[in-house]
């Protein structure tokens, strides 16, 4: 359990120190999740630190007990709300935070923060690579149903890292690094360059699928 929660700590410093040095221009360029940009996903990586239960409970309620909705809001209004000093401030502030998504153990806090740092790191075109022992524990904490949630068309697809002794899935091979492997089976479309092998394509912004 030790090591886990080391690697989410260092994750987090890690993403702090980052966002710290980042131009303030930066903050507002969109990111690999759809409509949001780098304030709104730092919004979203430290709402479980700023977000109260009665608060979160009075939010999920007027959004109809849809979560998704309900994260939406609460970033691009906390978004508006803190400055990016005072987002990086609290995510600095948790780096320690025992927070844990529901059914997710510290894996799924892991995998959050990883993923979503990746969200603005490779979007913003910044060359960040995340340690192979955090994309390791991801990768292993990943299950059918993750893959299921993020509705990841993988028909004739085995995807293969080129820098970890990693694959998954059946068919041809889709090659990458293991981390943009992961953010393909968090159904983001990556930018081109990333990824090269069958159904490539499939898979990159901006090409005709």
């Amino acid at each position: 359990m030790t090591d886990i929660r080391d690697a989410v700590a260092g994750e987090r410093t890690d993403l702090a120190e980052l966002l710290r040095g980042l131009p303030e221009v930066d903050w507002d360029r969109p990111t690999l999740c759809t409509g949001w940009r780098v304030r709104e996903v730092v919004s979203h990586i430290t709402m479980a630190y700023r977000i109260r239960p009665p608060r979160f409970v009075a939010g999920m309620i007027r959004a109809g007990g849809n979560f998704n909705r309900y994260a939406d809001r609460q970033a691009r209004q906390d978004a508006e709300r803190l400055t990016s000093a005072e987002l990086v401030e609290c995510l600095q502030q948790n780096v320690d935070n025992p927070w844990k998504p529901p059914g997710g153990g510290f894996e799924g806090a892991l995998s959050h923060d990883v993923i979503h740092g990746l969200d603005m790191t490779i979007a913003l075109g910044i060359d960040r690579q995340v340690p192979h022992e955090r994309v390791q524990y991801v990768l292993g904490a990943l299950r059918p149903k993750h893959v299921k949630y993020f509705a990841v068309d993988l028909a004739d697809v085995q995807l293969r890292a080129t820098d970890l002794p990693w694959t998954f899935g059946t068919g041809r091979p889709l090659t990458g690094t293991a981390q943009d492997l992961l953010m393909v089976l968090s159904g983001r479309h990556l930018p081109p360059g990333h990824l090269s092998g069958h159904a490539a394509d499939r898979f990159t912004a901006g090409v005709a699928r």
